[in-house]
This record gives C-alpha cells, sequence and structure tokens, in this order.
C-alpha cells in the first residue's frame, strides 16, 4: 500500500519541484538579506513539511536555523479537523529573530492562524510563512503575518486532495519524488 499505482494523476514533477524550491530560496534569501541581528529562524511543521523544508534551506544564502513544531489538525482523515492543536513545540529561542514558517500546504488556513500567534508571543520580529502548496478555495481564515512578514508559496493547488514530498494520506505517500492526486478509492473506503 502506498505506491504509484495509486494516484490518479501527477500534478508536479520532481524536476519541476526542484525548479520552484529553488526560484522560492533565491526570493526568500533576497527579502532576508537586509534582515539585521540574528540568524532567521525556519521553523518546518511536521511532518508533511520536512522534505520541502530541507530542500528549501539548503538553497538559502543565509545563516540560518532550523527547528520543527508539531500541530495535529487531521488525524487520519482527509480533512481538517479545524481545531489544530499544538502537540511539539519549538526548542529554539526564536525572541528578537525572524522566522519563516515552511508548510507544505496552506488551505483552510487554521494552522497558520493558530501558529503565527504563537510564535509571536514567543517573540519573533516577524513571520513570514512559505508554504509548498496554497489551495485558496478552501481558505476559512484569514491570517496576518507579523512585522513585514511575506506570504511565499510554490504552487497554487487545485482542490483535490494531493500526496508525495512529505505530504500523506494515513502516514502513506510521503515518500513519492513528486505530488499526485490521491485516487478517491484510495480513502473513501
Amino acid at each position: 500500500m502506498g505506491s504509484e499505482f495509486d494516484i490518479e494523476r501527477i500534478l508536479w514533477t520532481e524536476q519541476e519541484i526542484a525548479g520552484r524550491v529553488a526560484e522560492l530560496a533565491a526570493e526568500i534569501s533576497g527579502d532576508l538579506i537586509g534582515a539585521a541581528g540574528p540568524p532567521v529562524v525556519f521553523v518546518g511543521v511536521a511532518t508533511g513539511a520536512f522534505l520541502f523544508l530541507a530542500d528549501l534551506v539548503r538553497r538559502i544564502t543565509l545563516p540560518l536555523a532550523v527547528d520543527f513544531v508539531r500541530v495535529e489538525s487531521y488525524g487520519s482523515g482527509t480533512e481538517s479537523n479545524g481545531a489544530p492543536k499544538i502537540s511539539s513545540d519549538l526548542k529554539i529561542d526564536i525572541r528578537g529573530k525572524h522566522v519563516v514558517l515552511v508548510e507544505d500546504i496552506v488551505d483552510t488556513g487554521n494552522t497558520v492562524s493558530c501558529l503565527i500567534p504563537h510564535l509571536r508571543t514567543k517573540g519573533a520580529i516577524s513571520v513570514s510563512v512559505c508554504t509548498f502548496l496554497d489551495k485558496p478555495a478552501r481558505r476559512k481564515v484569514h491570517f496576518e503575518l507579523v512585522g513585514g512578514g511575506k506570504f511565499y508559496r510554490g504552487f497554487e493547488c487545485p482542490d483535490s486532495f494531493v500526496v508525495g514530498y512529505g505530504m500523506d494520506y494515513d502516514e502513506l505517500y510521503r515518500n513519492l519524488p513528486y505530488v499526485g492526486v490521491l485516487k478517491p478509492e484510495m480513502y473513501n473506503k
């Protein structure tokens, strides 16, 4: 289970992903080049963002630190429960630092709208969001960035259930090197 035979169609290939990640890294590096003070902290939202975060930070041309936060909102389903809960917090002190929150996908906006104020209360002087996929058609909650932070997105995603490149269904498919639409029969059982 969890194979490429379960994929209805591929949305972005490994090569397209690599190219877009390089573009995002260059844009973020350019925007933060003048950021005074300590290194920028890239905070990955575990577990879905781990591949994107790794690829992104390898291409950032600035001093940086990396940490993770774990937020639970999906369980084993395909729909967010709408009430994200932080189950594992940062280990790095972000007080007085610029933070780039790295997400695999922003759809309803619930998770980032929970995390941005959390990072602000921990003392971040700016919070930007860099999401691999943005699904604005499903946005239910709008969020405000902190301290001149910016919103970066890799690709605008159609309103389909996608897996691969770190994103999963019931913890499967994360290892696919591309992003594809999961066949409905795989989750409508």
